[in-house]
């Protein structure tokens, strides 16, 4: 911030009040445009923010349950081929509050990174209001079913699709693929909240809100205002709610002191944070009730219409989960500890089959994680260019770590990018490591729950008939436009006869813009006006977010109120998902399975036995040992027939087989191998080149090699010998 360096002299004042003025007046003129473009968009039948250009290829509305998305291709842009032997990425937008296009808002963006690593692209979005009837299962259906025809348009891709779902997508694509695990390939889940009730005292007091409005009655009551429809605009209110400092005042401010150059940026996010749709009144009762409030996803206790339990340890394709320090809407709390309700370690993923990868940036914002060019640029392009690492990793809990590529000194012919991806093994101590709620807190937010359903009752005994019987749908539409959000652009459109003037006075003043000198030192006492402004909205948050936590805490941590909603006191932490003895059973059925097959097979399952063997050892995969092992793939004849979901299966057996038994699965090695001796000193040569391409094979896993190279059988004097730690060449035997 420039600070004074002498007195203000006359000049400086006329400089800094005609600067001012004039920024006034520019002002007022991106007010002007923002109105306008807001009437624009609200006009369109199917409004959207994405960069690119769409082809239509399935509308929901004409669906045995009809719905208002709708799946289309992305046209990639002039000078982007796409690889239809690659996987399609599906990218899938929230519906909490704004329109689509997010996840395509800029060429850097997650649509742009996947085009630019030659995938093909689709976008679900959504039309701004309802089809008349709809639920979240409907809607459910209609994606599973668009994933159907994407499937079905790339017979030839080496995958299932991609499937990202942005915020409030990401539990909706979550309960998609609970219901319809075939459908997917890895699932891409940013700053999405699947366990709404976690966090850490003191910082993201959002989580507190339906308690402190008594439940979600107050959802019910907002759906009949609305005559049967509930307006988005609420939600984007509660989202500024949360930065009453950048909501008032900073957003405004960075406009206003940046007017030569800020106005472009500014409008193109306005054109789709202003772009605000509606939803059904029984949609958002579903989100409050079952997510929002009671937090019954990551339990299992959802259930479909014909009463199939949502649970998702169905889900057996990767996810990746991407969450951010700074996300004050979807901390990391919320967005991982659905594996802490659903599993009690390590071993019960693998159990499952799950492979599960997250990473948490230090800083970025909610939205930030959607739109951030550096983030796209960064994570997303990562996720785009290594998803099928991700896909073929053992399963278990990692966590992605970033590197820059300049770091990297061995293995760079088998790394692209700016950054190398490293995913490291973690354990859910890890993961609460982050922090999270104890029993207490469980026990108050259940309390909460049970309030609400109660609340509720009794809204819909004794208030609802009246309001639904007063409030008509002309009603309904004339309150909706009189929202403050919905005035803000209103109030400076085409419709008020005062912006007509401004226009002709921006255009004026843009002919004789004279910008003050940064060095003026008023500018530095409007700078610091600004701060100090800041600074109070600040306090204010502070002080606001301090008392709802402790206003929640004593209400809901009150013995008597637990006790008559049946909580008892006594419990310990509740809310963990029930295990299923039929899935124990054909787990135990499966490892008998896998012992009888551990000679069974060829030169393919040798190699992929003795590569996952050395490599659990090294505790981690990186992407320069899958370029390698993808060049592996399409060298080598016994594994060049073999498409990507081929090559997953026997990983993930050989895996398996390891570890049940380590010593029956090794000593069963020199069987898959061929008799040639040519052949095995070929394959263990082209084991060798993989393992060294993310750096020298040292400590246990070059002890490993060792066994292995002994185990292959190879004759005369061993092909690697280990040196201080070190794996070395036998040049003679290779």
């Amino acid at each position: 911030m420039p600070k004074p360096t002498s007195i203000p002299t006359f000049a400086d004042a006329y400089a800094y009040s005609l600067d001012a003025w004039q920024r006034s007046v520019l002002f007022l003129d991106v007010m002007r445009e923002r109105g306008a473009q807001y009437e624009e968009h609200r006009t369109q039948t199917a409004p959207n923010v994405l960069e690119f250009e769409v082809e239509l290829i399935h509308d929901g509305r004409t669906l045995a349950r009809p719905v208002n998305y709708a799946l289309v291709k992305i046209v990639p842009p002039e000078g982007v081929a796409v690889d239809l032997s690659k996987r399609p990425f599906v990218v899938v937008d929230p519906r909490a509050g704004h329109g689509p296009g997010i996840g395509g808002f800029k060429a850097d963006s997650e649509i742009g990174v996947a085009l630019k690593a030659g995938h093909p692209c689709y976008f679900i979005g959504f039309l701004p209001d309802p089809v008349p009837g709809q639920t979240i299962e409907d809607i459910a259906l209609a994606e599973a079913n668009f994933l159907e025809t994407v499937i079905a348009r790339h017979p030839s891709a080496d995958g299932k699709p991609c499937v990202i779902g942005n915020c409030q997508a990401g539990w909706a694509v979550m309960i998609v693929a609970a219901l319809r695990p075939e459908l997917f390939g890895p699932i891409i889940i940013a700053g999405a909240p699947l366990s709404y009730w976690a966090g850490v005292k003191g910082q993201n007091p959002m989580r507190y809100s339906g308690g402190l409005l008594g439940g979600s009655w107050l959802t019910a009551l907002t759906g009949d205002l609305g005559a049967g429809i509930f307006d988005g605009a609420w939600l984007v209110q509660n989202f500024e709610n949360q930065n009453p400092a950048n909501t008032l005042w900073t957003k405004q401010y960075n406009l206003y002191s940046k007017i030569d150059t800020e106005a472009a940026r500014y409008l193109g996010f306005e054109r789709w944070w202003g772009g605000h749709v509606t939803l059904n009144a029984e949609e958002m009762q579903f989100i409050v009730d079952e997510l929002f409030v009671g937090n019954k996803l990551a339990a299992g206790e959802i259930r479909t219409s014909d009463g199939t339990a949502i649970d998702l340890r169905n889900v057996n394709s990767p996810i990746v989960v991407f969450c951010s320090k700074g996300d004050n809407i979807t901390p990391p709390q919320q967005a991982l500890d659905w594996i802490l309700d659903l599993y009690d370690s390590v071993d019960e993923i693998r159990a499952y089959g799950q492979t599960i990868v997250y990473t948490v940036h230090e800083t970025i914002g909610h939205l930030g994680i959607f739109v951030s060019a550096g983030v796209a640029r960064k994570e997303h392009d990562e996720f785009a260019s290594n998803i099928d690492l991700i896909d073929v990793l053992p399963p278990g809990l990692y966590e992605a770590v970033l590197t820059p590529a300049g770091e990297v000194a061995e293995g760079r012919e088998f790394a692209s990018g700016e950054w190398l991806m490293r995913c490291e093994p973690r354990t859910l101590d890890d993961i609460r490591a982050l922090g999270g709620n104890d029993a207490e807190d469980e026990r108050r937010f259940a309390t909460a729950a049970k309030l609400s359903e109660v609340n509720l009752a009794l809204y819909r005994t004794y208030l609802q008939p009246a309001v639904k019987a007063a409030v008509t749908p002309s009603v309904a539409a004339a309150m909706r436009n009189l929202h403050p959000l919905r005035l803000q652009y209103a109030l400076f459109g085409p419709d008020n006869p005062f912006m007509d003037w401004a226009r002709a006075l921006a255009e004026q003043v843009r002919e004789t813009r004279e910008p003050v000198a940064p060095e003026n030192p008023f500018v530095a006492w409007q700078e610091a006006l600004s701060q100090q402004i800041v600074d109070g909205f600040e306090g204010w948050r502070r002080t606001a977010e301090y008392l709802s936590e402790q206003s929640f805490h004593a209400i809901y941590g009150s013995p008597t109120l637990q006790a008559a909603l049946g909580i008892d006191a006594r419990a310990g932490k509740p809310r963990k998902a029930a295990k299923s003895l039929l899935h124990q059973e054909l787990v135990e059925a499966r490892i008998g399975e896998l012992r009888s097959r551990m000679e069974q097979g060829g030169t393919c399952e040798g190699l992929a036995r003795a590569l996952t063997f050395v490599g659990m050892a090294r505790g981690g995969a990186d992407e320069r040992g899958f370029e390698a092992v993808r060049r592996l793939r399409q060298a080598r004849p016994e594994t060049r027939q073999l498409d990507l979901a081929a090559f997953k299966a026997v990983m993930r057996e050989q895996y398996f087989m390891l570890l049940i038994d380590e010593d029956a699965a090794l000593a069963a090695l020199p069987a898959l191998l061929p008799e040639a001796m040519e052949e095995r000193r070929s394959a263990f040569a082209a084991l060798r080149e993989v393992l060294e391409a993310s750096g020298a094979v040292t400590g246990v896993a070059a002890e490993r090699l060792q066994r292995v190279a002994t185990l292959f059988r190879l004759g005369g004097e061993p092909p690697v010998s280990i040196t201080a730690g070190k794996t070395v060449r036998n040049r003679k035997a290779s």
